[in-house]
């Protein structure tokens, strides 16, 4: 999927309609990306891969206000994703 297109996906789960923010956002979806790279996991051009970048995204720009820590949902999604990820590479390897 297009980075606008991840984009477009962080904006309706944020609520944001404005275009004012576009350049932000996109930053918060490469430093998910990164961030996400750094806990071991290959993100693929899959639908479950950019949901979870899109997800990754929209809490790093939500916790800026609240602090809040990952939620629940967001690390057994991370987890399941490196859990499946390392089965496959060990099962091939």
């Amino acid at each position: 999927m297009l980075d606008v297109d991840l984009l477009a996906m962080l904006k309706i789960d944020l609520g944001i309609t404005a275009k004012a923010y576009d350049e932000r956002l996109m930053q918060y979806l490469q430093t998910a990306k990164a961030e996400i790279t750094r806990e071991g996991i290959t993100l693929l051009e899959t639908i479950e891969d950019d949901q979870l970048v899109v997800m990754y995204a929209a809490w790093s720009w939500r916790k800026r206000d609240t602090g809040e820590g990952m939620p629940r949902m967001l690390r057994h999604a991370l987890n399941n994703r490196l859990f499946s990820e390392k089965m496959r590479t060990d099962a091939n390897g």
